[in-house]
């Protein structure tokens, strides 16, 4: 039908095709840039401060009730818990595909309910999506002729504000420097002699600086606002604050006090090759696009730059820039791979209008997925482009095969319009099935959920659209340009055309004409090779996502707890001056101190980001680097330093290479476990920087208040809290601005008793009754040491072993490791779990299992529908233990370990490989059905078909090569799936061409077998009365 209607009216179709490429390359230039498909992750924390309670007060009062809140939640899969000083966070894991608005709606109403049952000066639980949009797309170092002041201020002034007025950036965080305060110093005898507490200079401060509205006021027609105006204007201001005494009349908050602008202890220190900057990181919006919005940005930071020729802003990390690499690269392998296709037709057609009509497909068709792309809103992306690239070889297959056909009868000497109609009809339910197993593979992908269905959704979608489209240009545009295009000059019979392929033709007759008389034989050597390639790809070992060379490595460092940022930052200093040798390292970043909410060892935690040069300008490669940083790090003293590659590819959602959860109520019998387990898996050859999360606690002063007594005072343990912690850290009382800048009001006590443990029971607490008592007469003082966080998962206490691999792949370590586990005897009640990148193997290789199941089981059925029969689909279906085995042969050789890319080129291979057997199948059936006998039919057919099977093989072959080889930024990502996809078309196409025909005799045998079977017992069978 299709191909009658495109001869006939040619016209017509060359204008709907002019049509698609017209609207292909306006939606090309539409089509947005990223480097994973818009995903939502069904993470949520929720994040909670109680300040001055410790990690067990937190565990009990907040996160268990917290817990228990959220795990009633619909579709919850998971609870992870840090109960810290000061803070809870809780971590929630929900089902792939839940609707997360519904979730955050249901935790909301949940965490009201309870919140009101939180201990007094809890802060209102902060519930936030974990969205991987909602990390820092550029991060910046800004730096100054001048003084750090000065470098922060225009930071914050200048370069936040005009970044956050960029369409689709969502924030710049501004960090390091030095933050200015100003801070009122109590003299704690002159306090005393006017008798006057802290608290009370606090409420004279916060009632002295404040604006308040009072009112409307008339002044002739016009109504003016009153507004009473108090707020400080000046330092002098503060200084000269009038401080009511209780005898009567007054005294300066100076006189009293020493009142100056200081800088506030760092919390964080950021510095670029040594040198101290401040960090400005851009987040963008969730709809935003990164490349795009690092465009509009860089732009915006050269304006900058010519504004303020004084300061210096250079980019640390660009994602967008990885980004472009690495599309890029997968673009031009897509060219390359193109390029090598058209090359194998004309090698084989020898005829430039020939190749050029079956050529066409490829454009055409990638064209019509970027329409279809820009409309169901999609982006270009690793995985969209990733699916062109695998098959643009495989786009030429359908025209291959019609043409083919089409040029055969134009030989048998039928006129070019009947030729182009009667030969894509002979082929074109063939073709059709073809197409169909091929797409009928990523619909179960589609279905399966998790996290592989997330990330492979917009791969399935832009093969399977470019899939399609071939075929319909195969339908169409091959006969209608066939019927103006191609001539024959000489015209040749079936057995003249198996001549003109000389050598190649007699050697396949003769090989198949042996396995057709040594059938059992031929099966047999197809089943021993199947048996030895999978001992072959068990021995290659598996991983969970290829790691790429983005040429940057991370360092975390790690001090004991209560360390200071200055010490962190000296330990960074050091790492830094032991690498900066290293010929590939061109800039080093580090920050040490809190990383904000989600930092669990806050100022005594570090990291550093060393960023190398371009991969084409560096001999090794990042893992070579980062092994001699982690070599050098050994020996840097009093730090726990942990090196990896970056990735942005899973955005650190496997977790650790190594982590296993040890569950129970103890945590000192936890302790235990981990020190043991440790000890175990450093045994292990290939483990890395294998640790604990348990941190020795520091010793703590406690102050446990006689409730009894303090109330004859008639004080709470949080006036004395407030009390005592105003005079050792201070407090905030307000705000002033200071040159434009607000910055806090700090009230603090006299530092001296924070001198020893006797000044400390010294310490004066301000009773109701304007009198001071020593803190030791209303409270026990004493020295204990506590957990420093506490672990837990799914409402029960955990301890956490992780660790890196090197060198080895993460399954073979992970077994050796369980194996050796086995072995060791738990305590009653505790009990440990894999997690990390060893789970999500687990997890997300046995979805995949269950898809190349569910694939293999819809391609049979497609097949069986298409020759109406049950056993002959099962001799085609033979092509796909051959398939799998050539793909796991490709693993073996290159030394890839099998991972989530590799399985997903598993899965097409089912889908591919069956293509060239249903063409060889189906024409051996036509010629039977013309009245040839089986053998001849066979002994025919396959010579016949050797070319276009070769040509369609070697199109796909040579279309990946330039992705199997891997080389360029990102191209790890994509290898294995083309080394598998290479491996497995290749073996299996040789072996189609003798196996396949050989399995279709069994199998035709098998059901004559039945046929007489049941005809005999018919003819026998009494007729019923």
């Amino acid at each position: 039908m299709f191909a009658k209607f495109s001869v006939k009216k040619p016209v017509t179709i060359t204008m709907m095709i002019l049509i698609v490429i017209v609207l292909g390359a306006v939606s090309l230039s539409k089509l947005q840039i990223d480097l994973l498909p818009q995903m939502e992750l069904p993470y949520v924390m929720v994040q909670t401060s109680y300040s001055g309670a410790g990690p067990e007060e937190i565990e009990n009062m907040i996160t268990k009730p917290m817990e228990q809140t959220v795990a009633t939640v619909e579709n919850i899969e998971g609870i992870m818990s840090y109960s810290n000083e000061g803070s809870s966070i809780v971590l929630m894991q929900f089902a792939f595909g839940t609707d997360m608005d519904d979730v955050m709606l249901q935790l909301r109403e949940n965490i009201d309910m309870i919140e009101g049952f939180l201990p007094e000066g809890t802060s209102a639980p902060l519930v936030m999506k974990l969205d991987p949009n909602a990390m820092p797309i550029i991060q910046m170092a800004v730096s100054s002729k001048g003084d750090i002041h000065t470098t922060q201020k225009i930071a914050e002034d200048v370069i936040s504000p005009r970044l956050e007025r960029i369409e689709g950036t969502a924030s710049a965080n501004v960090s390091g420097g030095l933050t200015q305060e100003v801070e009122i110093m109590l003299k704690e005898e002159v306090l005393k002699g006017y008798n006057l507490s802290s608290s009370y200079i606090t409420q004279m401060l916060q009632a002295a600086n404040i604006n308040l509205p009072g009112g409307t006021v008339s002044k002739g027609s016009n109504e003016l606002t009153v507004r009473t105006v108090g707020e400080f204007k000046s330092l002098d201001e503060i200084k000269n604050l009038s401080i009511p005494l209780t005898k009567g009349g007054t005294v300066r908050l100076m006189d009293i006090a020493d009142v100056k602008i200081a800088d506030k202890e760092q919390s964080s220190i950021t510095k670029l090759d040594g040198k101290e900057v401040v960090q400005v990181s851009v987040m963008k919006q969730s709809d935003g696009n990164t490349v795009n919005v690092s465009k509009l940005v860089n732009k915006e930071i050269e304006k900058i730059k010519r504004e303020y020729p004084d300061i210096s802003i250079i980019n640390v990390f660009d994602q967008a820039e990885f980004i472009n690499f690495a599309i890029n690269n997968l673009t031009k392998t897509a060219l390359q791979g193109g390029i090598l296709a058209i090359v194998i037709l004309l090698i084989f057609l020898r005829s430039f209008k020939t190749t050029l009509v079956i050529a066409l497909s490829i454009p055409t068709s990638i064209i019509t997925t970027f329409v279809i792309l820009y409309f169901a809103d999609i982006t270009l992306n690793m995985m969209t482009i990733g699916g062109l690239a695998l098959g643009i070889g495989m786009l030429v297959d359908n025209s291959i095969v019609v043409l083919e056909n089409i040029y055969r009868n134009r030989s048998l000497g039928i006129d070019r319009i009947t030729a182009s109609v009667d030969g894509t009809n002979e082929v074109a339910m063939a073709v059709t099935a073809s197409t169909l197993t091929t797409v009928a593979v990523f619909i179960p992908i589609v279905f399966t959920g998790g996290l592989a269905a997330t990330i492979f959704k917009d791969f399935a979608l832009s093969i399977v659209i470019a899939l399609f489209s071939s075929l319909l240009i195969a339908l169409t545009l091959v006969p209608m340009l066939s019927s103006k295009l191609i001539s024959v000059k000489n015209l040749e019979s079936e057995e003249l055309q198996e001549q003109k392929h000389g050598f190649l033709v007699a050697f396949y007759k003769k090989v198949l004409k042996f396995s057709l008389n040594h059938r059992f034989i031929t099966l047999a050597i197809s089943i021993a090779l199947f048996v030895v390639s999978i001992v072959m790809v068990a021995s290659v070992g598996a991983e969970f996502f290829p790691a790429t060379d983005e040429g940057v490595i991370n360092v975390s460092v790690s001090l004991p707890a209560g360390s200071e940022t200055k010490e962190v930052d000296n330990v960074l200093k050091e790492v830094h001056e032991a690498i900066q040798e290293i010929p590939e390292v061109t800039s080093v970043f580090t920050s040490a101190g809190s990383g904000g909410i989600m930092s669990i060892g806050g100022g005594s935690t570090g990291s550093m980001s060393v960023i190398l040069s371009d991969l084409s300008e560096r001999d090794r490669n990042v893992k070579e680097v980062s092994d001699e940083i982690r070599k050098i790090a050994k020996d840097i003293p009093g730090a726990e330093i942990s090196v990896s590659e970056s990735s942005m590819m899973m955005m650190g959602m496997s977790g650790g290479a190594i982590s296993i959860s040890i569950k129970g109520d103890d945590i000192e019998t936890l302790k235990s476990i981990g020190s043991d387990f440790k000890a175990l898996i450093e045994k292990v050859e290939g483990t890395r920087e294998v640790s604990t999360s348990y941190e020795d606690g520091i010793p703590q002063v406690q102050i446990v208040l006689d409730r009894g007594i303090a109330s004859q005072y008639g004080l709470s343990t949080a006036q004395v809290g407030a009390a005592v912690k105003n005079t050792l850290s201070g407090s905030n009382v307000t705000k002033f601005k200071v040159d434009g800048n607000e910055v806090d009001v700090v009230l603090k006590g006299d530092n001296m008793y924070g001198q020893s443990m006797s000044l400390l029971e010294m310490l004066p607490i301000p009773t109701p009754m304007g009198s001071n008592i020593p803190l030791s007469e209303i409270a026990d003082i004493k020295v204990e040491e506590g957990p420093v966080s506490i672990m837990r998962e799914n409402q029960t206490r955990v301890l956490t072993v992780t660790g890196s691999v090197a060198g080895r792949d993460v399954q073979t370590v992970s077994t050796e490791i369980e194996k050796l586990l086995r072995d060791y005897t738990m305590p009653y009640g505790y009990s440990y779990t894999f997690g990390g990148e060893t789970e999500q193997i687990v997890e997300t290789f046995t979805d995949l299992a269950m898809v190349l199941l569910v694939a293999i089981v819809l391609v049979y059925m497609i097949i069986a529908a298409q020759f109406e029969s049950l056993l002959q689909p099962l001799s085609i279906m033979f092509s796909v233990p051959l398939a799998l085995s050539g793909g796991f042969i490709g693993l073996f050789i290159t030394g890839l370990h099998l991972n989530v890319i590799g399985i997903i080129g598993l899965i097409i291979l089912v889908g591919i490989v069956v293509n060239n057997a249903i063409v060889l199948v189906d024409y051996i059936n036509n010629r039977r059905n013309r009245g040839e006998d089986r053998t001849s039919a066979i002994m025919k057919a396959g010579p016949i078909r050797i070319r276009p099977i070769m040509m369609t093989a070697l199109t796909t072959i040579l279309g990946l090569v330039p992705m199997a080889l891997g080389i360029g930024e990102g191209a790890e990502l994509t290898q294995s799936m083309g080394v598998v996809v290479i491996g497995g078309l290749a073996l299996s196409t040789v072996l189609t061409l003798v196996v396949v025909p050989v399995m279709y005799t069994i199998f035709d045998d098998i059901a004559d077998f039945f046929k007489r079977k049941f005809t005999k017992q018919n003819k026998v069978m009494p007729e019923k009365i």
